[in-house]
């Protein structure tokens, strides 16, 4: 019996890249008006595990509803587009997506996979996890930054043409014009003929979507509210997050939840460690994340925007969510 072959591992990001990305986030985004504060700060260990409760309450519909497009139509898939390498941004542990990663193994035709996150433990176990479930395969881990290392996905050596998953409706936490900057960045680092399979949540009846974001359980309000508890810990801020209600708001011109942070008394903040100091007065909110709810023909827009082409599209049979296979150049 060959050897599994052990997983690359290459790490772009600087061992102190999450303090002083988080330092100048902090300056830039709570240092001004609007106040905002990135998303990407909501996932410590503590916010990981209350996201992974979120997704298992009954009425946050997105995570189930992509799980169930993979679960039926992975082969579908794999049969609609040629790549033999699969590219995951935002990895993380993986776990929806080795419902399309049997379907590419099962077919013969997964001899590379690469993953991309952020989280160095969480990807070293779950590329050795895959390793081992798909041993035919390459496995390559990059430790970096989706928004700031995509250059650096250029295709290895031996490689054939590649298919990039961004899944989890992950697209919906951009901006606008940060989406346009992420999917024109993306094109960039690959090759006319690779693949895009993208995953977005859809547009539907607003009670059902603001639902999804205020559990009476209270689990998204803790969720939101941990990001003040990361930034006392890791910049020895001196919030108190519970003088601060949570308030998920629908923006029905952008067509897009914004979540925010409401101080409920005026109050100063010190956060010495980004060397900032905040007087916020009374009902003054910091947004925290938005996500972007989709309609099919502006997915098509902004992709065919950035020079991608869409061949197929899939969704649950409520049509709650869409994944979107899409290929560079015409």
């Amino acid at each position: 019996m060959s050897a599994v072959p052990e997983p690359r591992v290459s790490v772009l990001l600087d061992p102190d890249w999450a303090s002083g990305s988080l330092r100048d986030d902090v300056r830039r985004g709570l240092g001004s008006q609007p106040r905002t504060l990135p998303p990407k700060w909501l996932y410590d260990d503590v916010g990981a595990r209350l996201f992974d409760e979120i997704t298992r309450l009954p009425d946050y519909y997105p995570t189930e509803a992509e799980r169930s497009i993979l679960a039926s139509r992975s082969s579908e898939i794999v049969a609609a587009c040629d790549a033999t390498t699969f590219v995951e941004l935002g990895s993380g542990t993986s776990d929806k997506t080795r419902l399309l990663l049997d379907a590419f193994d099962g077919a013969d035709r997964l001899r590379h996979l690469v993953l991309v996150d952020v989280a160095e433990a969480t990807l070293r176990e779950a590329a050795a996890d895959l390793g081992h479930r798909y041993p035919r395969s390459q496995v390559d881990a990059v430790v970096g930054d989706f928004t700031l290392h995509l250059g650096h996905l250029r295709r290895l050596p031996g490689q054939g043409s590649r298919v990039v998953g961004f899944l989890g409706s992950t697209i919906g936490n951009l901006y606008l014009e940060e989406r346009a900057a992420f999917l024109g960045a993306l094109a960039d680092s690959l090759d006319p003929g690779d693949w895009l399979l993208l995953g977005t949540d859809l547009l539907k009846p607003v009670d059902r979507i603001v639902a999804a974001y205020n559990d009476p359980e209270g689990l998204t309000a803790a969720f939101v509210r941990n990001s003040l508890r990361m930034l006392n810990r890791e910049l020895g801020a001196d919030f108190e997050p519970d003088a601060f209600s949570y308030v998920p708001l629908w923006d029905a011109r952008m067509e897009r939840m914004d979540l925010r942070l409401r101080a409920e008394m005026p109050q100063h903040v010190s956060i010495p460690g980004a060397g900032v100091e905040l007087d916020l007065t009374s009902g003054e909110e910091i947004r925290v994340e938005i996500s972007t709810k989709f309609r099919l023909p502006a997915i098509a827009e902004d992709l065919a925007a950035a020079g991608f082409t869409v061949t197929d599209t899939w969704t649950d049979p409520a049509q709650d969510y869409a994944l979107t296979l899409s290929r560079l150049g015409s």
